[in-house]
């Protein structure tokens, strides 16, 4: 089944569809990781776009129950060099064929990644179309131009309700942007008592929950697009010990004065150095994000730099100078990805302990 995938600059790459073979339209971007591509189709945060992986082969080990981000996979499709029809593996129960037509997904192999990827590269993320070789470019083309990407992620891939995964430790409520399951599961390996809540939950709901922290999740699309989820941040600041990841960290920033901007072509992959300020430890990290936060921004503001990528010199992470609250642009729970900065979990749990431990010194030295 011939398809093809049209970029809005008027290229077009001729490949072999593969799972459903519905036409979508979406942001094309490039992730650089040689595996874990399972959770690179269900991360939450890649909703709207069509992602393309620079791996040549990909599929050798199938699909499986276990390693899914989310439950509902939120791509709009995916570029392939080779796709395997044959994996092995003993976990495996379906093939990328199989499940993409299981969940509407369309794919195209057969496609010069290398190519495309060195377009991408030059002039920055397209918006591209994965459709049937009948379709005419220049309608493709018109209507690729004529419409702008969609501004209400977030709202897509969010819970909509609040539900607990209960533990007996201390309190963490997680503010679901698109939270992929990796950040659930590290916090309940620590026996966190978790209640993940939607992205519009106020900061006065989450306070009446009487959490001993506050998790920001990662998510999809434009920080500045989730107003709701600044102020909510500005109303916590300072009450309850804070940790944010990706967008988590973006919306973090905005909420204390900093500004963000849309990268080139971002950062997508499993190999991306970081170094932490104060030590020079270099940490090779997982990411996914198309938005930074500009540093001529913190300029003024509460907010200091502990990590910058070593790539391209961006910044990787933040903490506030007065409140116990940090941030990091990478994925600690390393799903997929290396474990380098898995122990930042148990920097957050020790941050809320240390607070509880000042408020009862606190307590005991009040004279009556």
């Amino acid at each position: 089944m011939k398809r093809q995938l049209i970029l809005e600059d008027g290229t077009v790459f001729i490949g072999n569809g593969f799972g459903s073979e519905v036409d979508k339209m979406g942001e094309v971007v490039f992730n650089t990781g040689m595996t874990g591509y399972q959770e690179i189709i269900s991360d939450p945060s890649y909703c709207g776009q069509i992602v393309t992986l620079t791996y040549p082969l990909v599929g050798n080990y199938g699909i499986n129950r276990d390693d899914f981000e989310s439950i509902h996979p939120a791509i709009s499709g995916f570029i392939v060099k080779e796709a395997t029809d044959f994996p092995s593996n003993w976990r495996s129960e379906w093939t990328l064929d199989e499940y993409f037509k299981m969940r509407n997904i369309p794919a195209i192999s057969g496609v010069d990644t290398r190519k495309l990827t060195r377009i991408i590269r030059k002039y920055g993320t397209l918006k591209g179309a994965i459709c049937g070789i009948e379709q005419n470019v220049e309608d493709v083309l018109n209507k690729l131009r004529g419409n702008s990407l969609p501004t209400n992620q977030v709202e897509q891939v969010s819970t909509k309700s609040a539900y607990p995964s209960p533990g007996r430790g201390y309190r963490v409520v997680l503010v679901d942007f698109g939270m992929k399951h990796g950040i659930l599961r590290e916090l309940n390996k620590r026996d966190c008592d978790v209640i993940v809540v939607p992205h519009n939950t106020s900061a006065t709901e989450i306070l009446q929950l009487r959490p001993d922290g506050i998790m920001l999740s990662n998510g999809p699309g434009d920080p500045k697009d989730v107003p709701e989820a600044v102020e909510m941040i500005k109303g916590i600041l300072g009450k309850v010990p804070m940790f944010g990841i990706c967008l988590g960290h973006q919306l973090f920033a905005l909420a204390c004065g900093a500004d963000t901007s849309k990268m080139k072509f971002g950062h997508r992959g499993s190999n991306h150095p970081v170094k932490e300020m104060k030590t020079g430890k270099v940490a090779i990290t997982s990411q996914n994000h198309g938005y930074t936060v500009e540093e001529a921004s913190l300029i003024g503001s509460p907010l200091e730099i502990t990590h910058i990528a070593l790539n391209d010199g961006t910044i990787e992470g933040l903490k506030h100078k007065e409140v116990p609250a940090f941030t990091v642009q990478y994925h600690p729970e390393s799903s997929p990805g290396p474990e380098d900065a898995n122990n930042l979990f148990d920097q957050f749990l020790n941050m809320i302990k240390s607070e509880k431990q000042e408020g009862v010194s606190a307590c005991q030295n009040v004279q009556i």
